[in-house]
């Protein structure tokens, strides 16, 4: 969940009055928000003097956080400098709530849902001139972001607060919906210092060159790639460009660089304090996701408008001539019967008073037609209202979660575990017994650990393998259990030895006869680790392990050990496991190569078999 943090003392004035710290706690949770940490100065000069030991307070729900602590984490330690250490709110949002990511938004909201202010209607509007801004978008971008949206803040006074609140929404938004403005950028800019039409294009890297925000000099855009690598905030985008023939530029009518996005704005159009019409545009490769971003800034702050809650209107052209007005701020209405409201949650409302539960959810309602439906107008800030459903969790959160009374539920079933994890929750118990200590380790993992570390390759794996992986760490599903534990074995060498470990998890292959394209496998592996191999303390753990599922040693109905080659164990070291008639598994004495690739230094036996063939 995105937390948002806020100055007690602005948003209690935003809110018109004070509470204590219980009661907006209790505020919060009654509104489907959560009251993460609080920072008190006092207390945490106390601290000073009556050291507290660590987790005392949190004991009791209250984290001490100072804003330049919070500033610090997000934004790195060069913007903290000279922050104050003012009481601070730290407040948990529902992820889909872009409207309540800033100040605005969630006071707004609040006081919405106390009935002290009814919900604004936002209204697109055209220039008192006629002459609308146009963002030309050409047809060079499609190689890279091909989508673009803009409005305009016209007359817009900020303060410090306002200003902070601004760019602190955009950043909220680029690490949120924008998923780190892949998906989409925003840029704003001073539209008293640049001049229309705008165009957005795409060139090669060494034909932009512009002075970029906050800097002294103008730079190529080869340049500025180079001297953001080292940059802690945008070093984390540079990834989305860098290896592309061409990259995205915003220019006006004299040629003046906007912004190179999804990196840098031009520090020429940089907003200060003193702006008074602000150009937002927002470009991506997800145009549905741009337009919610758009209409989520302009309502947020066209409440500091000269006309308060109007967004005037840009025109955007795209390469095959159609053009479109933006933000849409597109208000549309939604029927839900009162019957189905009362029946999801559990409660016998009339429909009158479900529509008003609705209206301080920021969603007008009434109820019209027979008396049982009601009409539900849903504003442009709620792009998180998709579905029905979504309105009967609004009308839960109005009517309170602690007041729905506890009943017990009409459908009769018995409830029973899977056999297979009935099997395995009795396996677990007997290996733990037998002196082995159980493990969970990560069902991802990187190629390297399934392939190279084991002596295999890849491509004889059947591993599944993640489309994008965030880190070489976790690039495929495990095929194995092994490496695992002998990573869990590296983590832990200073242990005493013997380290016995075990693991009853789920792995997974590709199976194309299946409608996912793969299937889980439920496997049991085991290791012990010590100055000696240990062989006969894993071959006795599976005559145990047999002598539990009631599977007699013998060829027949029983299970049998043969030589076998593995390219995990050492030569004429390695058994494969028979049993009912199938291979169900190998064990043995690993090789010392694969002793080495995981840093451990001391022989290792190791069993693995599926279980799945036993129910």
């Amino acid at each position: 969940m995105p937390t948002v943090s806020v100055k007690r003392d602005l948003l209690f004035r935003a809110l018109g009055r004070t509470y204590t710290d219980e009661e907006f706690d209790e505020l919060c949770f009654e509104f489907g928000l959560e009251l993460d940490e609080i920072h008190c100065s006092e207390l945490w000069k106390w601290r000073a003097f009556y050291p507290y030991p660590e987790g005392f307070l949190t004991a009791f729900g209250i984290l001490l956080t100072s804003e330049k602590e919070i500033i610090s984490k997000e934004q790195g330690d060069e913007k903290a400098e000279g922050a104050s250490d003012v009481i601070l709110y730290k407040i948990d949002v529902p992820a889909n709530r872009y409207d309540l990511l800033c100040l605005e938004g969630l006071v707004r909201g609040l006081q919405v849902f106390k009935e002290r202010i009814k919900a604004p209607r936002y209204k697109r509007i055209k220039p008192n001139n006629g002459q609308i801004q146009r963002l030309i978008i050409t047809e060079e971008t499609v190689q890279v972001r091909p989508y673009a949206v803009a409005a305009v803040l016209r007359n817009i006074k900020f303060s410090k607060a306002r200003y902070d609140s601004f760019i602190e929404l955009q950043e909220k938004l680029h690490q949120n919906i924008c998923r780190k403005r892949a998906l989409v950028a925003i840029g704003t800019h001073d539209l008293d210092t640049i001049s229309g039409p705008f165009t957005y294009t795409a060139r090669t890297p060494s034909d932009i060159k512009f002075k970029a925000l906050n800097q002294t000099k103008e730079h190529t855009a080869c340049e500025l790639m180079d001297l953001y690598k080292t940059d802690n905030h945008l070093k984390h985008f540079l990834h989305i460009i860098e290896n592309k023939p061409l990259y995205p530029v915003i220019y006006d009518s004299n040629g003046v660089v906007l912004s190179m996005p999804p990196i840098i704005n031009g520090d020429h159009s940089k907003i200060t304090l003193k702006t008074r019409n602000v150009f937002i545009e927002c470009t991506g490769t997800d145009l549905t996701k741009a337009k919610i971003v758009l209409d989520v800034i302009v309502t947020m702050f066209s409440e500091y408008c000269e006309k308060q809650f109007t967004v005037e209107a840009a025109e955007v052209i795209y390469p095959n001539g159609k053009s479109y007005l933006y933000p849409e701020l597109a208000y549309r209405k939604e029927m839900v019967k009162a019957d189905l409201i009362n029946k999801q949650i559990g409660i016998s409302e009339t429909p009158a008073s479900l529509a008003k539960l609705l209206t301080r959810m920021y969603l007008k309602s009434e109820v019209i037609g027979d008396g049982n439906q009601i009409e539900i107008e849903i504003p442009p800030t709620r792009a998180d209202i998709i579905h029905a459903c979504d309105i009967v969790e609004d009308a839960a959160i109005a009517y309170g979660y602690n007041n729905i009374q506890m009943t017990i539920p009409k459908t009769y079933t018995i409830a029973n575990q899977l056999p297979l994890n009935k099997l395995t929750e009795l396996l677990r118990h007997d290996l733990a017994a037998a002196g082995f200590t159980e493990t969970l380790t990560f069902a991802l993992c990187s190629q390297e650990d399934i392939a190279d570390k084991l002596g295999m390759d890849i491509s004889a794996t059947k591993a599944v393998h993640i489309a994008n992986p965030k880190t070489a760490e976790f690039q495929v599903a495990r095929t194995t259990l092994l490496p695992g534990l002998l990573k869990t074995i590296a983590a832990n060498r200073k242990m005493p030895l013997p380290l016995k470990l075990f693991e009853i998890s789920d792995i997974v292959l590709k199976d194309s006869s299946k409608d996912v394209g793969a299937r889980n496998h439920r496997h049991l592996c085991a290791v012990y680790y010590n100055k000696n191999p240990g062989f006969e303390v894993i071959h006795g753990l599976l005559d145990r392990i047999m002598q539990l599922l009631d599977v007699p040693f013998g060829e027949d109905k029983g299970y049998v050990i043969k030589a076998a080659e593995g390219s995990a164990f050492f030569p004429g070291r390695c058994a494969e496991v028979f049993a009912k008639g199938q291979s169900v598994g190998k064990l043995g004495v690993l090789h010392p190569d694969v002793i080495t690739k995981f840093e451990l230094t001391m022989p290792c036996s190791a069993l693995e078999i599926n279980v799945e063939p036993f129910l």
